[in-house]
């Protein structure tokens, strides 16, 4: 078979890197990069460390509304199908990329599979929300990281269409947690003590490009007992500093850090005393590396990680993040995403497709 997979952001970086390979064992696969988060350095970085195919094609789609973005991607992107007539096309997770992949693909005939399928938080003002949804249902093989997801899609009555296969993220985690694990580089250049210190990651629009939910972001930074480091992406900076609100985050003592490969933000993860953060990929990496969540959000896709009591919603409220700071985890984390062989998993699922 010929599959085009569309990725756009650093979490499906991840996920490709989990699943490019055996299904390029098995299959032909044409890599495109949306550009949606692009970075050409931290690109790089994720080839080097997770051996990610460097994509074959990069339409550099970036900025503008999600609904801008969305169709100019979907300009590219129907073309590019019409040329490469691929069997299918393969889309991660909830993301601009991954609606205008499945859009695009569904309008041509073409069977779209979709990795992570089933994820729900059900708060219709997120878009990753509404992307989810509809990336599910123009999707003729869903495949479900966990025993949630499968029920939300079966609930949705699109079970038929929907196998577990577990959250192929866990592959990465277990493959790559050693050599993260031994990298005292990435606390060293951080100047900072094992389990002495916060990791934080700021990046969801509904937090960073609202001016007055940006201030309270940064209250909350500032009043949770540091120190406190904090990967930027470049887009949040900008936001930060166009609204005169670096200098304050960096007088009150958090260390402000460049956007960091897999390898360096995962020797963080590991060590830290707690995460605080309001991305859905982080809220899963804290959980499988055993380490307290955060979340600066009042829903997440990622209900197992609540439930089990290792993950805190919080929304930007300075007073409930610090108290969910001061409270232990359980000490039981389910497994409830896999065994780390998800990829596989993924490509067998892909392969029967042919028959």
């Amino acid at each position: 078979m010929k599959l085009v997979t569309v990725i756009g952001n650093r979490p499906q970086f991840i996920k490709a890197a989990a699943v490019s390979g055996p299904l390029r064992a098995a299959h032909e696969e044409l890599l495109v990069h949306t550009g949606q988060h692009y970075d050409d350095d931290l690109s790089t970085i994720f080839i080097d460390e997770l051996g990610v195919p460097r994509p074959e094609i990069e339409l550099e789609i970036a900025g503008g509304s999600n609904s801008d973005q969305t169709a100019r991607m979907i300009a590219a992107l129907a073309p590019l199908l019409t040329e490469q007539r691929p069997d299918a096309v393969l889309v991660y997770g909830d993301t601009n990329s991954t609606l205008a992949g499945a859009l695009t693909a569904a309008q041509a005939n073409i069977p779209v599979v979709h990795v992570e399928a089933g994820m729900r938080s059900f708060d219709s003002a997120m878009p990753e929300e509404l992307n989810r949804i509809l990336t599910d249902h123009c999707s003729e093989l869903l495949l479900c990281p966990s025993q949630v997801a499968l029920a939300n899609l079966q609930n949705e009555g699109l079970g038929t269409r929907a196998l577990l296969v577990g959250d192929v993220m866990v592959d990465v985690a277990e493959l790559m947690r050693p050599l993260a694990a031994a990298n005292a580089a990435a606390l060293d250049g951080a100047a900072v003590e094992p389990h002495e210190y916060l990791l934080a990651t700021a990046h969801r629009a509904a937090n960073v490009d609202d001016p007055p939910r940006l201030a309270l972001l940064t209250e909350l930074l500032l009043a949770v007992p540091g120190p406190v480091l904090l990967p930027l992406h470049p887009r949040t900076r900008a936001r930060l500093e166009a609204a005169g609100l670096m200098a304050a985050l960096e007088a009150g003592g958090v260390r402000i850090l460049p956007p960091l490969g897999y390898l360096d933000f995962t020797a963080l993860l590991l060590n830290a005393r707690a995460v605080l953060t309001d991305s859905g990929g982080v809220q899963k990496e804290a959980y499988l590396a055993g380490v307290q969540c955060v979340t600066m959000r009042d829903t997440t896709e990622w209900t197992e990680t609540v439930h089990s009591g290792w993950n805190s919603l919080v929304d930007l409220d300075a007073g409930a993040a610090i108290a969910a700071l001061e409270l232990a985890p359980s000490g039981e984390r389910p497994d409830c995403y896999g065994d780390g062989h998800a990829a596989d998993a993924v490509v067998a699922a892909i392969s029967s497709l042919a028959n």
